[in-house]
């Protein structure tokens, strides 16, 4: 059976209204301040994980060890080869 005119207009209006609806969703959704905020509070919802913040601990733990062996290889490097100019100001 064939659909009449006014049926026919009814869908072609809904179909309009669901499809701005869509669009504007879209574009909220895809505005960068929102983008921003859901990344934010992702990370946020990461950094509450126990796991996570066991890792990051252990990172920065042997960061900091790295920093002091290198501070302490440059300082007793330092004090070699100062003991060594003094040698070899000795020998002459």
């Amino acid at each position: 059976m064939a659909r009449n005119i006014e049926d026919i207009q009814r869908d072609i209006e809904r179909t309009r209204r669901q499809l701005a609806g869509t669009l504007d969703e879209l574009a909220e959704r895809s505005k960068p301040q929102n983008f921003a905020n859901e990344a934010k509070t992702a990370a946020t919802d990461k950094l509450q994980d126990r796991n996570v913040q066991m890792v990051l601990g252990g990172v920065g733990a042997a960061v900091v060890g790295l920093i002091a062996f290198s501070v302490f290889r440059s300082r007793r490097r330092k004090s070699d080869l100062k003991e060594l100019q003094r040698l070899l100001s000795e020998r002459h």
